[in-house]
This record gives structure tokens, C-alpha cells and sequence, in this order.
């Protein structure tokens, strides 16, 4: 496959922040109108609510599936779940969204960051290992863009350290590691539905297990510890109401009946890019380990400034001009060197939980992160979504060899 001819023609790309990049339609309509006129719109009584859980269990073959209302509520449920006390320790990524983290202090829980393949933007079983101590409770991996992390090494040195391991896969809906999907290798899996994901209803999540245990505490965490169904209903311990409404429910259902089209949308658009971007010096396209599958929630490429004069924030300020709308380098900083972590800003002036942290858990200075300087100077992401098609990709392409050249040292 070669690129078209170059062209100086510019074109508006599908965006995941409308319809133009959404997949909305007449089962959604259907469903929500149905919610509406039954008038019920709480999942407590109505049936959306159960229904969209039962068929996401099914769709990703595990026992149990509870909708809750973002991500970060999910991995908030997942946290739980696994009822760290007060300054125990949670390994997790230096890369990551501020809604992953927070949660984890909300439950008085420290946060210790891995650091990551460079080339992936993933923690590893060797990163991993390098931070755990006698104090971690648990081990949080995220699926970075929609590729999934080397869940084999992975598991076998959390099983080994008898350490449940959380899975956010926010971004990586599908993926599958070997036969199994991302967020069914863990002990707990936990999935957005935030906008710009795989499945969307603006806001919501959702969170999976296999553990007959760990489901009952997540569903009652999200129902504020009541105890529904129970023959003496209480409420067990101190929790939140994180459920969905059914009109949520609705959208997501219609959502997911149309997830699997939606993967393979972006899969067959990426490999499509991957070819056309095929011996570009200093231009990487992603690298996905033996196994998996990746789901492009983003594509992302790696961007050499020894060949790329202005490497990644160079080709994105040329690509903007093209209405190509590329991150360079994905996010400014880690959040480990944002202000609520660099000053401990928490509860109060209490800095709870670091105020019962070891000194070394909590030094959040970048020197300590070389990898992941490494991975954000280099990485350039590129806008992605299921609406794409060949000729919107072959814009893309065309675009980054042009760009790539102007810039050629």
C-alpha cells in the first residue's frame, strides 16, 4: 500500500467529541424513549440498569459486571474492594489520568508510581517489582491507548507476591491478551465511558470480576453499603452512590451492541496507517506485545528529535495546520509532578495519606522517572475513532511523511 499523491488540500478529520466521530443512532433513541416512557430512571427499579451489566458480563465472559458513574468511580469501587488501610500502598503508572490517582487517596491510600517502557508507555512486571514493598496493598496497570500491558509477567509476579492486581482499562475496550480480554486478567478490571472511549454515555463506567467476594463489596460500595436483595438490609460500612441512572444505562446498552464494529473499525484504520507510515526515519508507529491486541484509542507514534528537528511538538505544530490535532508528548507533566502531589495538598493541611507514608514512597521528583521523561518527549498521539476511513487515514499518512521530511535533520 503507498500514499496517494500529495496534495494541498485540507480536511476536517471525524472527532470523538461529536457526531461526526460518534456512532449515536435509532437503537440508542429507542432505548432511552423507552426509559422515559416507563418513568423510571433509577437502576434500583428499572431494568437498563441490569440489562446493560448482564451483557457486558457476557460480552467480556466474566461473572460479574456493575456500572458506576465514571472511570475514576470505578477504580474509586476497585480501590475499595480491596480495603487498604490508612497509608498502605498502591503501586500504579506514571502515566495516567488525575481521576486514577485521586480515588486511591480518597481510601487513605498511598500512591506509589512504576515507571514505564518507553516505547509502550506501559508499566512492566520489571518496573513494577522495582517499587513494591512490605506495605503494598495492591498493583493498579493501565492499558495505555488501547494496548494492553504484558498481563503474563505481570500476573505471575503479583501471584507470586500474593497481590491483587486492578486493571484500568478505561482505554483498551476488546483488547484481548492471548484469549482473554484486557480486564479480565486482574482480579478487578475497570472501564470508562467518558466521551472520547471505545463505548460512550458522556460520562459512566463500569467495573468486572470473577472474585464471588470482591463483587459483593463492589456492588455494595456502589449502593452505599445497603444491602439490597438482603433478607436484613443494612448499611455495612461507609461507602458512596455511585450508580448510574437508567437513562445512562439505555445509551450504554445501545453502545455496547455496536462495540465489537467499533473496535474493529479502529483496528483495520490503524493497520492501514501502520502500512503507510512504513519506513518513515525517525517515525515509530506503535509496538504491541507478542499476543495482544491493541484497540487504538489514540495512535500513537514515537518521535526521533536526533532525526526530527523539533521531534513530536515540531510535527504536531505542523499537522495542526493541516487540522490534524495530534498531542505531542500526551500529557505536559506526570501527575506525580502536579501540585496536589508535589505539595501533598489533601484534606485540610493534614497531607493525609503521605503523612503516614515512608519518605521514599513519596519522592515524586522526576530524576527518579527517566523512562518516562523518555516516553513523553518522544510520544506523539494522533486523534482516533471508529468514523475514519481509508481516505481520511491516507490524509493522515500523506501528511505525517510530508511533515517528517520538512523537518529531516
Amino acid at each position: 500500500m503507498t500514499p496517494v499523491a500529495k496534495t494541498e488540500r485540507l480536511m476536517m478529520l471525524p472527532s470523538d467529541q461529536d457526531m461526526s466521530g460518534r456512532t449515536f443512532g435509532p437503537e440508542e433513541r429507542k432505548y432511552v424513549e423507552e426509559v422515559l416512557a416507563s418513568g423510571t430512571l433509577t437502576t434500583t427499579k428499572g431494568k437498563f440498569g441490569r440489562l446493560l451489566e448482564q451483557k457486558f458480563a457476557e460480552k467480556l465472559g466474566v461473572k460479574y459486571a456493575y456500572a458506576c458513574t465514571s472511570g475514576s468511580a470505578a477504580i474509586h469501587i476497585a480501590v475499595a474492594a480491596v480495603n487498604p488501610n490508612p497509608g498502605d500502598e498502591i503501586v500504579t503508572t506514571s502515566i495516567t489520568d488525575m481521576g486514577a490517582l485521586t480515588p486511591l487517596m480518597y481510601r487513605g491510600a498511598v500512591p506509589v508510581f512504576a515507571e514505564v517502557d518507553p516505547k509502550t508507555l506501559n508499566v512492566t512486571a520489571k518496573t513494577i517489582e522495582a517499587v513494591l514493598s512490605e506495605r503494598t496493598k495492591a498493583i493498579i496497570v493501565t492499558h495505555l491507548f488501547g494496548n494492553p500491558c504484558e498481563m503474563d509477567e505481570i500476573m505471575a509476579l503479583a501471584k507470586e507476591r500474593n497481590i491483587p492486581v486492578i486493571e484500568d482499562s478505561a482505554q483498551t475496550f476488546m483488547a484481548k491478551c492471548g484469549d482473554k480480554f484486557a480486564g479480565t486478567i486482574g482480579d478487578i478490571g475497570c472501564f470508562s465511558f467518558q466521551q472520547g472511549k471505545h463505548m460512550t454515555t458522556g460520562e459512566g463506567g463500569m467495573v468486572v470480576t470473577n472474585d464471588d467476594a470482591i463483587a459483593r463489596h463492589m456492588f455494595l460500595y456502589i449502593n452505599k453499603a445497603w444491602g439490597y436483595g438482603d433478607a436484613n438490609p443494612d448499611h455495612y460500612f461507609m461507602a458512596l452512590n455511585y450508580r448510574v441512572s437508567e437513562l445512562q444505562a439505555a445509551v450504554a446498552l445501545g453502545q455496547l451492541e455496536k462495540l465489537e464494529e467499533c473496535v474493529a473499525n479502529r483496528q483495520r484504520t490503524a493497520a492501514m496507517l501502520a502500512e503507510l507510515l512504513k519506513g518513515i526515519d525517525g517515525v515509530e508507529t506503535p509496538m504491541i506485545a507478542n499476543g495482544s491486541t491493541h484497540v487504538y484509542w489514540k495512535y500513537c507514534l514515537t518521535v526521533d528529535d536526533t532525526k526530527i528537528d523539533g521531534g513530536s511538538v515540531g510535527m504536531a505544530n505542523l499537522l495542526k495546520e493541516k487540522n490534524i490535532f495530534s498531542a505531542p508528548r500526551y500529557i505536559v507533566k506526570p501527575a506525580f509532578m502536579c501540585q496536589v502531589f508535589q505539595e501533598k495538598n489533601t484534606l485540610g493541611d493534614s497531607h493525609f495519606p503521605f503523612n503516614l507514608a515512608r519518605p521514599e514512597a513519596v519522592d515524586y521528583s522526576m530524576d527518579k522517572y527517566p523512562a518516562t521523561a523518555k516516553a513523553l518527549h518522544d510520544v506523539l498521539v494522533l486523534p482516533w475513532n471508529e468514523k475514519y476511513t481509508e481516505e481520511h487515514v491516507r490524509y493522515i499518512a500523506d501528511n505525517v511523511r510530508i511533515v517528517a521530511s520538512k523537518l529531516r535533520k
